[in-house]
Formats: C-alpha cells, structure tokens, sequence
C-alpha cells in the first residue's frame, strides 16, 4: 500500500512552475511519457516534459571544461541549422568524467506531467519477473561503515559525508520493460523529475528524483536543497507524526543547514541579489519525507548559464558532506564500489543559457537483464547506524515497487 497523501504541502521552487495561465492539452505530457522507448531520451520536470531522440551531436569529452564544451556543442548545432538546439543527458558523480550528453536530432516538448489529467490513471502493476537481488554492502556492512564515519567526525575529521549502498536486480535472461518501468515511476511523483537516458551501450539510466540541484530561465535562479529525510508510513496518522517530527529534528536541521550553507556559498558569486529563508519546509513523494529549501538569486552576469553554476554546486553536502574534498575521500574509502552516474545531474540545457539540472536520485542503471539499484543517507555526528540503513531500504522502494521486488 502506497503511503497516503498528509495534509502538508508538497513544495516546489515557484520560479520551477510553469504558467497557471496555461491550459494544456489532455494526454500532451503522457503522450510523450507513453511514446517514450529504449535509447531515446526522457526527462519529465515541474516544468515541461521532454522526449528526444537520436543525436544531432555529442558533447566530446576532454579539453575545454563541461560547460565550455555544451555552448560549442549548441553553437555548432545553430550553426548547422537546428532551430533552437538543447543538451540533454546525464553527468557522473566525479564531474571530471565522462558524461553523457548530446545534442539530440529532435525533441518533443510538452506541458509538465503535473499538469496533465491523465497522470492520475493507475501505473499498472509491475510485470512478473522472479527477481534475484544482491546487497552491495549488505545492511549490516553499511552500518558499520556510518558508525565508522561518525566516529572519525566525532574525531573532527569532516562535518559530514553522504554513504551510499547498492542492490543489482537479475532477471535471469529477461529484459525488463523499462518503458513500462518509466510510467509507473512517473504516475507515483508526477511533481518531481523523472528520467530516463542512455549512458553508454545498452546501458540506461532511470529514475524519479525528488531535488533539482539548479535551474536558469532568464536572470533568475532557482536552487531547491534537500537534506534531512524520514520514511513515511502508510497510516494517515503516523505520516503526519512522522513530517512534524521531522520539522522539529535537530540532527536533521543540521545536517539541512549544512547543504544550504554549501548552496548559498557556491551560488552568491554569480548573483547580485540571493534569498534564502531561515527555515526549511516539507517535499514528500511516495515513499519520503523531505526537509526542503528553495533558494532564489538574480544573475549578476547574464552570460553565465545553468550549466556554470550547477558545476559550482555540484557535488553538494547534500550527496557528497562537508568539507567536500574529505568527504570525498571518505566515501572513496568506505564505499565499495564505484557510483557513476548516481549522485550525478542530470538535466538539459538551451542555447540562451536556460535549463534544468537535477541531483541523480532514486534511481538505477539497467543494462540486459539486470538492474542496479543506488540510495544513500546523509551521515552527521548524531546519526545512528541503524536508522541510517533503514533510511537507505526506504528510498530502494521507489524502485523496488516499480518493479515489483523487495529487500
């Protein structure tokens, strides 16, 4: 059973809305949704849904930074002739990777999924595959590595670090219908950011993340900072003692105001004006509650694009800790394995400078018959092992009911 919906609201960035003048077409968003297929690409945002396909060009690896790289690959795309060309795709974790970008042949544009009656029909239940799944680390293994990271912070090391752990799914020889997997994750969060990208040969990145890292349209920035999470639970009553709760956390308003911290100083050089308020409020999706903060600043230079600062922001405390290149090593050290594109961004990118770059989160990697799934918690001084793993299992089922398995 889903969790119900509590009467707090679910907040997203004002500036991320689209125009509630607007009334768009029924079925124009999950036309889109439903017409998406393998190798193509999807992102669904609160404010459009887009559907790409093909690759007019790739964004090369190497050489200039990142974002230098996008305004060449869009300038040459304009120059060759496509009307109002965009980047879209994924960027790993460790931002000196390769990323996966292009500049698509065509792309399909519609009002957000949010907006559209049709989203509210029921997902369909997940197809019947018998499921193998293995722990990377096993619970037990990840609690003892968070109860590691608290000791060396209580050691003064670092303030904070994220921790990951991974599940990988096997079909036994059946291709999952990841089609069918996109759908059921965008109907359960039709607000937040749903995805689905090629990363490399037969390799798909899906997800419905909850927290936009940066979005551009005009001079106006928005940042939308998500740090502090409680399960929900499936009784009305004990979901609304869990979100109060959370509002009232001192461990998670902490760790909080440690992300919004890092978000306003990386964000203050390319503003004149930044506001930030003094305390967060709630996101929910279906199987979380969020601590939650929109950040709003002006563009002091109206040739910086959303790409340039979500390079600054990225990675955040909120997916990597605080001081950034400690936490780093931390998470070197005490994960086993390798994140790529999780905790990554994924998003898209226009030639005026404009677009959405989005925190890679609950989501996984298919490729063949096997899924790979990725959650982390966020590890501050006061955090206990236990509750952290427990956090970790309640952000796996957003994936784990789309397909239909369990821990």
């Amino acid at each position: 059973m889903e969790p119900p919906a509590a009467p707090a609201p679910s907040s997203r960035p004002d500036a991320a809305r689209p125009d509630a003048s607007a009334h768009p077409a029924v079925g124009a968003a999950t036309g889109l949704l439903d017409g998406y297929r393998p190798g193509a690409r999807f992102l669904a945002t609160p404010t459009r849904t887009l559907l790409a396909e093909g690759a007019h060009a790739e964004v090369p690896d190497g050489g200039a930074t990142l974002p230098e790289r996008v305004r060449s690959a869009l300038a040459a795309a304009r120059g060759a002739g496509v009307e109002r060309p965009l980047v879209i795709g994924a960027i790993p974790f460790d931002a000196d990777g390769p990323a996966a970008l292009v500049v698509p042949r065509t792309v399909r544009s519609g009002p957000p999924l949010g907006a559209d009656p049709l989203v509210a029909l029921p997902p369909g239940e997940p197809e019947p595959l018998e499921w193998t799944v293995s722990e990377e680390p096993s619970a037990e293994v990840y609690g003892k590595a968070v109860a590691t990271a608290v000791s060396r912070m209580n050691d003064g090391e670092f303030d904070k670090v994220v921790l990951a752990r991974t599940l990988e799914l096997s079909a036994r020889g059946r291709t999952p219908d990841l089609a069918a997997l996109l759908g059921r994750l965008a109907r359960r969060d039709p607000s937040g950011y749903t995805f689905a990208l090629p990363t490399g040969p037969d390799r798909t990145l899906l997800g419905a993340s909850p927290e936009l890292l940066v979005s551009r349209r005009g001079e106006a920035l928005v940042a939308n900072p998500l740090a502090g999470s409680v399960p929900r639970s499936t009784d009305l009553a004990e979901d609304v003692r869990r979100a109060a709760a959370l509002l009232e956390s001192a461990k998670d308003l902490h760790e909080h105001a440690v992300v919004v911290d890092g978000v306003r100083a990386a964000m203050a050089p390319y503003c004149t004006d930044l506001e930030v308020p003094e305390r967060p409020t709630l996101v929910r999706t279906a199987a979380m509650w969020h601590l939650s903060t929109t950040v709003t600043g002006r563009l002091a230079d109206p040739d910086t694009t959303a790409l340039d600062v979500a390079r600054s922001l990225h990675p955040t405390p909120a997916v990597c800790g605080t001081p950034t290149d400690v936490a780093r090593r931390a998470i070197a050290e005490l994960e086993p394995f390798e994140r790529g594109f999780f905790t990554g961004v994924v998003g898209w990118q226009d030639d005026s400078g404009d677009g959405e770059w989005v925190v890679t989160l609950r989501c996984a990697e298919a490729s063949g018959d096997r899924l790979r799934l990725y959650a982390g918690a966020g590890v501050v001084a006061a955090s206990d092992p236990a509750a952290e793993t427990a956090e970790t299992a309640a952000k796996f089922r957003t994936f784990l009911r789309a397909v239909g398995a369990s821990l």
